[in-house]
């Protein structure tokens, strides 16, 4: 096997700084007329993309390293109390891995399944089940979260369960919901009423 030289150009494309990074929300809320407090009602605080395939069109599109197809990264940080609302991931694994702080991992279609996890604790959540996590203790915390996509898939379709898209419109009226929707934000009764 014959060694590949790397210069270190090429390695800066391949690095992430913390500090660096930019939440997501930022992102994809720029010019949509979202409230920043709705689009936290289906995401954790602060989101940092670090790494999407290349082509990659979903949420992580902004990560500033560009990997192969079937894995993006990033991580999640939780004030306490923070997350995201139940939500399934249609066609992907989602994989947890507790940096520091304390979150409960709940699944099930009410979320009437949880397991804690503490720093350097992982669990993996399979496509299609409902699923949410919670910061629990008293600090900011922050999950490394990786999602397994299906080889050639460029977005990682997300659906919220219907009471959260209901906490929205009590929140913040139907037209928000409406504009969330028309940036792939998924609820499920909306899907099952176009069906």
């Amino acid at each position: 096997m014959k060694a590949v030289n790397l210069n270190s150009p090429d390695m800066s494309n391949r690095v992430a700084r913390f500090k660096d990074l930019v939440p997501y929300k930022q992102s994809i809320m720029d010019g949509t007329g979202i409230p920043a407090d709705a689009v936290e009602v289906v995401s954790a605080k602060s989101v940092y993309p670090i790494m999407s395939p290349e082509g990659w069109e979903g949420r992580s599109a902004v990560a500033p390293v560009k990997g192969m197809d079937g894995l993006t990264v990033t991580i999640a940080e939780c004030p306490p109390g923070n997350h995201p609302g139940l939500h399934s991931h249609s066609h992907t694994v989602e994989n947890f891995f507790c940096l520091n702080g304390k979150f409960r991992v709940s699944w099930g279609e009410n979320a009437e399944n949880s397991v804690e996890l503490e720093p350097m604790d992982f669990v993996s959540v399979p496509a299609g089940v409902y699923r949410d996590f919670h910061n629990i203790s008293d600090e900011t915390a922050r999950l490394l979260v990786m999602i397994q996509n299906v080889k050639g898939d460029t977005k990682d379709e997300v659906v919220f369960h219907p009471e959260v898209g209901q906490e929205i419109i009590d929140k913040f009226g139907e037209d928000v919901l409406n504009k969330m929707d028309k940036v792939g934000f998924r609820f499920a009764d909306r899907l099952q009423a176009a069906e």
